[in-house]
């Protein structure tokens, strides 16, 4: 409610053109938030069961009851504090970021609007709840992403958003009805997700086809809103918003909505091998495809959104191989370092005056000190370099795998890994590093961001750093406290579970932190002690280069496959049923009106004598008439 609140508030400051009392009031009310989530979850885990608040009785319509009732457990927990913590300081960090903008209040409205929505989706006890978040966060992702609505191509990016998100929407909602006809049938007419999760081992022995069906269905839905092949094209394009939107739509929060979903309903997922399977797959083959593309992009934004892309390709591998835990693991270490990572392009592009291109970059460390630190810690932790978040929780990703027998799955994880600590610290060694090449236009007023954007960054570089602990190897120290956390929520996970002895673990570990060195060096030497080798590198590859450049040319095969043929037909359908149909119609009635008026007008001559022969003809025909 607070954050929803503080909505309706921003939305009267606008109007009043107070923007002032937004920065105050929209930053407050995600603290509150904050601190109203903190007391709940100490609650929670104190009494050792889950929180139920039912509000009202939504849907009551024989055999099916619907309440809005909010859950929080210990799956939810973890959520509610990353969308209000790190929501907060994204809050705090646009309050520097969009101070000299015209439409703040506006801003801070659809910020806060989104945080309500994203609450609403991850407290939701029941999918249609769920699905009211899961539509509001899409509803505030178009409005962000076209946030400057008067650029055209910001517009146009708004709506890609908004329309591939419907499509995996549509079959989000497909899957949900067939879930609850196939529970009805079994005698439990509810989508309340105790009760889905409880009739799991039924609905498999049932109905499997159903439930594989289900799985599948819900998937395309989380294809959607956490970018994955084939719905992932949207989410480079988001790009175009402000930058701090970027940060907690497109890397911390929104974009996980899918997994999170998933990993609600893990005990269902684990009863289909093929949805397993597919999940796997889509997730594999999404983490190296878009982080391949990260490799040749300039546009430092674009480098890390598909950066988001793969990494959320990741947690959704993790959770086909069957880490539930290890997907919510990186899902929050993810918000930690990715945010920084924005939030640190943000602060070179408020220093730069917008420049995003890397190469026109160079050196930047020398003015802006706290963000190139807070950068570095960023590079560090989503490649994976020991003691850093990602580390920990990127490895335990990869060590599930391997553990499981999905050895091909394995391989792909840590080709991507490579190609992560690669571009990252390409683009780190091109923006911060080595010769300055900026303009020098620019270069006379660079200056470190102000403290309303540099003091976030510092908080998510702790974060980054520290953020891991909780999940440490089983044996070292504490251990995994994360997954036993997590355990009452992701019970299914256990149930087939593949434990390593401790040296495959090490070798496994010393694997993936030897391939994540060795990339960074090689981006090290390439851009920052040897330049020119990287030209050299891309004349030699040619043709490949030009693909990655181009994205696979994956936007124009949309167009000309799905996209030109729907116009066309579109258009044919137009012509036909409405201008010749429809329009028709209509015209040719006026057409006939028009005509038998201008016949009836010749009548009309304003010749007395006609007038009177007229008459004399109708009075000699009503006298046969009646004397015949």
């Amino acid at each position: 409610m607070l954050p929803l609140l503080g909505s309706v508030a921003c939305i009267a400051c606008s109007v009043a053109g107070s923007r002032r009392a937004a920065r105050l009031i929209a930053p407050g009310a995600v603290l509150a938030a904050f601190a109203v989530a903190a007391a709940a979850v100490a609650s929670m885990v104190s009494a050792d069961a889950a929180l139920l608040d039912h509000v009202f009785t939504w849907i009551a319509a024989d055999p099916v009851q619907i309440d809005a009732a909010f859950r929080l457990d210990r799956l939810s927990s973890v959520l509610v504090l990353i969308i209000t913590g790190v929501g907060f300081l994204i809050h705090v960090y646009s309050v520097g970021y969009m101070h000299d903008d015209e439409d703040e209040a506006r801003y801070f409205a659809y910020l806060n609007l989104f945080t309500a929505s994203m609450l609403v989706l991850v407290l939701g006890d029941s999918l249609p709840v769920l699905f009211i978040g899961w539509e509001g966060v899409g509803l505030c992702s178009y409005l962000l992403i076209g946030f400057w609505y008067r650029d055209l191509a910001n517009a146009d990016a708004g709506q890609k958003a908004f329309i591939a998100n419907r499509v995996g929407d549509a079959a989000f909602l497909i899957g949900t009805f067939l879930l609850f006809w196939t529970l009805t049938d079994l005698g439990q007419p509810s989508l309340r997700f105790v009760d889905i999760n409880a009739m799991a081992g039924t609905l498999h022995d049932a109905a499997p086809g159903a439930l594989t069906a289900v799985c599948l269905l819900l998937l395309i839905g989380a294809t959607g809103k956490s970018a994955q092949i084939p719905l992932y094209v949207w989410l480079p394009d988001a790009m175009a918003g402000p930058t701090p939107v970027s940060a907690l739509i497109h890397a911390a929060t929104m974009v996980t909505a899918g997994v999170y979903m998933m990993c609600r309903l893990s005990p269902v997922y684990v009863h289909s091998e093929t949805a397993m399977a597919v999940v796997a797959a889509i997730g594999a083959a999404t983490a190296l495809f878009a982080a391949s593309i990260a490799v040749v992009q300039r546009d430092l934004k674009k480098i890390l959104a598909y950066s988001t892309v793969s990494q959320l390709g990741y947690m959704v591998l993790a959770v086909g191989v069957g880490a539930f835990s290890a997907a919510i693991f990186h899902l929050m270490t993810h918000a930690f370092f990715k945010a920084l990572l924005f939030l640190g392009a943000g602060s070179v592009m408020h220093a730069m005056h917008g420049e995003l291109d890397v190469y026109k970059m160079g050196g930047l460390r020398k003015q802006m000190p706290i963000t190139a630190a807070t950068f570095f810690i960023g590079a560090l932790a989503i490649a994976g370099v020991p003691i850093f978040a990602g580390f920990f929780s990127k490895d335990l990703i990869l060590e599930s795998a391997f553990a499981g027998g999905h050895y091909l799955v394995w391989i792909v994880g840590l080709c991507s890994a490579a190609l992560t600590a690669f571009y990252v610290f390409r683009a780190y060694f091109l923006a911060f590093e080595g010769e300055s090449r900026v303009e020098a236009e620019r270069a006379a007023h660079l200056h470190e961001s102000p403290p309303s954007m540099t003091v976030p960054l510092v908080v998510l570089a702790a974060l980054s750093t520290v953020g891991g602990w909780v999940g440490l190897p089983h044996g070292v120290l504490w251990g995994n406290e994360l997954d036993h956390y997590l355990q009452p929520s992701l019970a299914a996970l256990h149930a087939g579970d593949h434990h390593l002895a401790g040296g495959t673990v090490l070798i496994l570990t010393l694997l993936a932190t030897a391939i994540a060195l060795t990339s960074i060096a090689v981006a090290y030497s390439m851009y920052l002690k040897s330049p020119g080798s990287a030209d050299r590198v891309q004349e030699k590859v040619g043709g490949f280069f030009d693909v990655l450049w181009n994205k696979y040319y994956v936007d124009e095969i949309y167009e000309a496959v799905i996209l030109n043929p729907y116009t066309s037909l579109s258009r044919a359908v137009w012509q036909v049923l409405d201008v010749r149909g429809i329009d028709g119609i209509v015209n040719g009635v006026a057409s006939a009106s028009a005509g038998v008026s201008e016949w009836l007008r010749r009548l009309q001559t304003g010749n007395v004598q006609s007038y009177a022969l007229v008459m004399l003809v109708g009075a000699a025909c009503l006298v046969l008439v009646l004397f015949r």
